[in-house]
């Protein structure tokens, strides 16, 4: 490879290549890419399988062929430019050939209006990890060998206590909490409701219980996912596939009526959507994460909005800062809560689309393609 330095290690890499739905991933190798300034090479080591990367193959979000999936990765860093400044982590520190690494589902420009304002991830230039037509590097997302890191990624250091499937969804659904957790000015003395127990969900149940929330309430309309809640913080779990309203009645009971401070709304359905200001206390918040994927407009009173003093803010995706706090609490707190367990199945990058047939079927959580 011209233009870097690397560890020993071949020119090309193999990868699963999306190109359109019905029809399996292509095998394919190809040439690694050289590298510009402020790039990195990192050689995978793990990524996980998230369920827009199921819903992109069944057609659910359209993505343009052919690509490579995946945006929940761990890797070592193999190869930097060797001309330029130092490639460094979100906090500063210089990357090093061999470093353990997870990074940002996108990458910024930094320059544009909106990175200016704080939200990068809606950069006027963004490039999105495992949801980009392939141009200038096959390498560019989770099922593969390698994955090519362009300028402006936020990258940051994977400690060693952290497993790789652990890691893994810190770049996406970790994140993505701590930013929900962020707007909603933390959950400390709080009682929170999560709307939605699947990998959001359960990350939001163990991150306001590890900062303290005074009761975690979890609803879903599916009782095997609501079974995993009082593991990862859960004091109290509602099944509303029968009766809706009964969560009304719960949170009553768990509040002495006052409702809920916050609302973490991770499942997307109106249904919810509409319920929650009823279930919010006064001055309390809704945060909406789940929402997506197209619905039908959600019917809320605005006169309940304005007299309860509610406030509702929308999450999607994260900052660099939110990526900091996923990987401080996986690290700090990840133990106490069992995140591997939430990995049902593993895989090599070569059974891919044998995997992909169970996973379709099954729908866990998560699944891993451990690269090797």
């Amino acid at each position: 490879m011209f233009g870097v330095k690397s560890d020993s290690m071949s020119t090309r890499g193999l990868a699963a290549v999306f190109h359109e739905v019905g029809r399996p991933l292509e095998l394919r190798t190809s040439d690694l890419p050289e590298l510009d300034t402020g790039e990195a090479l990192v050689k995978i080591t793990c990524a996980t399988v998230c369920g827009s990367d199921v819903h992109t193959m069944r057609g659910a979000r359209p993505v343009g062929g052919p690509t490579v999936l995946g945006h929940e990765i761990v890797g070592c860093i193999a190869a930097l430019p060797d001309t330029g400044p130092d490639v460094c982590d979100v906090n500063g520190k210089s990357l090093a050939v061999g470093d353990r690494v997870t990074w940002a589902v996108g990458a910024s420009c930094g320059e544009c209006r909106l990175c200016r304002q704080g939200i990068p991830q809606k950069c006027d230039a963004l490039f999105k990890y495992g949801h980009e037509t392939v141009t200038r590097s096959l390498f560019s997302g989770g099922f593969a060998e390698f994955c090519h890191l362009q300028r402006g990624t936020a990258i940051i250091h994977v400690p060693d206590t952290v497993p790789d499937v652990v890691a893994c969804p810190a770049s996406c659904a970790t994140a993505t909490v701590a930013a929900a957790v962020r707007v909603a000015s933390g959950c400390q003395a709080k009682s929170v409701l999560i709307q939605g127990a699947g990998m959001l969900g359960l990350t939001a149940a163990a991150m306001a219980r590890a900062q303290g929330a005074t009761e975690v309430i979890v609803s879903d309309v599916s009782k095997s996912r609501l079974q995993r809640c009082v593991d990862f913080g859960a004091s109290r779990t509602v099944h509303v596939g029968d009766d809706p309203q009964r969560l009304a009645t719960v949170v009553d009971e768990m509040t002495a009526s006052r409702g809920v401070d916050v609302i973490f709304e991770m499942s997307g359905a109106v249904a919810a959507i509409e319920q929650s200001p009823a279930l919010l206390g006064i001055g309390g918040q809704l945060v909406l994460v789940g929402s997506v994927f197209p619905t039908r407009a959600a019917q809320l009173s605005p006169e309940m909005l304005v007299r309860k003093l509610i406030r509702i803010e929308g999450v999607h995706n994260y900052t660099p800062v939110d990526l900091t706090m996923a990987m401080d609490f996986l690290s700090t707190d990840g133990n106490r809560f069992p995140f591997q367990t939430l990995v049902d199945m593993e895989f090599a990058l070569p059974d891919i689309n044998q995997a992909l047939g169970v996973i379709f079927d099954q729908t866990p959580i998560r699944a891993a393609c451990r690269v090797r």
